[in-house]
């Protein structure tokens, strides 16, 4: 018989998959989990490909083309062990969806309104705390250029210390939120348009 398609990926009934989640899943193994920022748009499935790290960038959560994509994870994070950071992407579009809304952060006002963002993996549910909130360019070796995505996991609290510290320092305001070695971070990282290949990334910090 041919094969399936996510030969190897086997699902398992005995994993404490959240319900609502289950279904979804069935549909779509690529799926890792569900992200939600409150007074967004942003309420999606996110998934994971690990063999084509950018398939998600132009197809849909039922692998159909689209240039609105689906939410997808840097394919060297893994989602539950987890990793130290773990990197989602989500495209900014003109009709406001996707992770459009995270531009909305930009503002001190929205963040004080919003200090928290959902991020459940398949499994279990957790808040997460913004600490930060940044522009930066990507594709440049300029001096203005910070390379988040190249920050998965630390080697030593030095290195997870310096990625918070560069963070923080060019956050667009201060949040007062720290982050500390044995916390888990998730960046959210979407286009920013001052700037050609400007990125907007916001950083949170899980806290349940």
């Amino acid at each position: 018989e041919p094969p399936k398609e996510n030969e190897g990926v086997t699902f398992s009934e005995d994993k404490d998959y959240l319900a609502e989640y289950l279904e979804l899943y069935r549909q779509n193994e690529d799926m890792v989990g569900w992200i939600k920022v409150e007074d967004t748009n942003i309420n999606y499935p996110v998934v994971q490909s690990v063999n084509e790290p950018n398939f998600y960038l132009k197809h849909k959560f039922d692998k159909t083309y689209s240039a609105y994509g689906c939410p997808y994870v840097q394919e060297n994070c893994d989602v539950q062990k987890p990793s130290d950071n773990i990197i989602i992407y989500g495209h900014h579009m003109n009709d406001g969806s996707m992770f459009t809304g995270l531009m909305k952060y930009r503002n001190k006002s929205f963040w004080e309104g919003h200090k928290t963002i959902t991020f459940d993996t398949l499994t279990d549910r957790h808040r997460y705390e913004v600490i930060a909130v940044f522009k930066t360019v990507v594709y440049t070796d300029s001096s203005d250029s910070f390379k988040y995505y190249e920050f998965t996991d630390a080697e030593n609290a030095a290195e997870f210390d310096a990625y918070v510290a560069k963070c923080k320092e060019l956050s667009l305001y201060d949040t007062g939120v720290s982050a500390e070695y044995s916390d888990k971070l998730i960046s959210l990282s979407t286009c920013e348009y001052s700037r050609n290949n400007g990125r907007l990334v916001v950083v949170a910090k899980r806290v349940d």
